[in-house]
């Protein structure tokens, strides 16, 4: 069994739900607290043991390749400073050369065409994706235990979380079978279904480990909802001749790809860092404690 060792970011997306910031701005750079979204996904990759990052791009997202190239210019003017922490935090999150590759998707397609676009990169081995609209916030990254549970299982992987029961129509759903390590094996995936028909209550929550049949799967997959190559489509179709299990995700991932999952994820990021948790608590506090009036008035 190979070990996991890529994976692919897609970063492609227009981030239409941001405008007008995202207007000249990739969504992927809009910061939590003071990291670009995107950070948090190569340092959950990173946590989880992979060796290298294919980012799957598109046109104006260049921004993103030179975040994570070596700046000499803004290092030479922090040492002249003697700004010794904040060339500690560049060196912190520079990441070796050669481990990142990137690659274009010309046309949207959706996320399943994006995946599809990494194949050569990728190569004949299992991988791991990680949608960057989805911050992971735990003790340790979702894509961890996932990579774990594939250690243990082999086939692929399907990060999961728990939703109400009342809200499966909101998410793709995964079909419970028998217990796996930390998890359990999929029986089936059917996306947004009604309560009364959902499976269970366990949605996908952006983070995969798939084999790479799924990249033939693609190449010939038809267009699916919104007219797009959808990546669930494809993986429906691989669990009719391969594994599939669930590791159940126990932090919690916030959708930064909507307005008030970003917020959310600001104020969660905020709130958990020792340097600034005292900064914005007691504002956080006032501003709600008034609200609360308002509504009441």
């Amino acid at each position: 069994m190979k070990r996991v060792r890529k994976a692919v970011i897609p970063v492609a997306g227009l981030g239409t739900r941001f405008l007008p910031a995202t207007k000249a701005m990739p969504k992927e750079m809009l910061t939590v607290v003071d990291r670009p979204v995107v950070q948090y996904a190569v340092d959950e990759a990173r946590e989880a043991g992979i060796d290298h990052i294919v980012f799957v791009t598109g046109r104006n997202k260049h921004v993103i390749e030179d975040y994570f190239d070596v700046q000499p210019e803004l290092i030479a003017t922090l040492s002249r400073a003697g700004k010794t922490g904040e060339l500690a935090t560049l060196d912190l999150i520079q990441p070796p050369a050669g481990m990142m590759s990137f690659t274009r998707q010309q046309a949207p397609l959706g996320l399943g065409h994006a995946v599809w676009c990494a194949r050569d990169i990728v190569g004949d081995e299992p991988f791991a994706v990680l949608l960057p609209d989805m911050v992971s916030f735990g003790e340790r990254g979702c894509l961890a235990g996932a990579v774990e549970l594939y250690d243990q299982t082999g086939g692929n992987v399907i990060a999961v979380e728990q939703c109400d029961p009342l809200e499966t129509a909101r998410y793709g759903i995964v079909g419970r079978g028998n217990a796996a390590g930390h998890g359990f094996a999929i029986t089936g995936m059917v996306e947004k279904p009604n309560p009364a028909a959902a499976p269970s209550n366990y949605y996908i929550n952006g983070r995969y480990v798939l084999q790479p049949e799924i990249f033939g799967i693609l190449g010939r997959q038809e267009r699916g909802a919104g007219n797009e190559i959808q990546l669930t489509d494809a993986m429906q179709q691989l669990l009719e001749d391969q594994d599939f299990f669930a590791s159940p995700f126990e932090g919690r991932m916030f959708d930064c790809g909507s307005r008030e999952g970003f917020i959310q994820a600001n104020l969660a990021f905020a709130l958990a860092r020792d340097d600034i948790r005292d900064l914005v608590f007691e504002p956080i506090s006032e501003m709600i404690s008034l609200q609360k009036r308002r509504c009441a008035a």
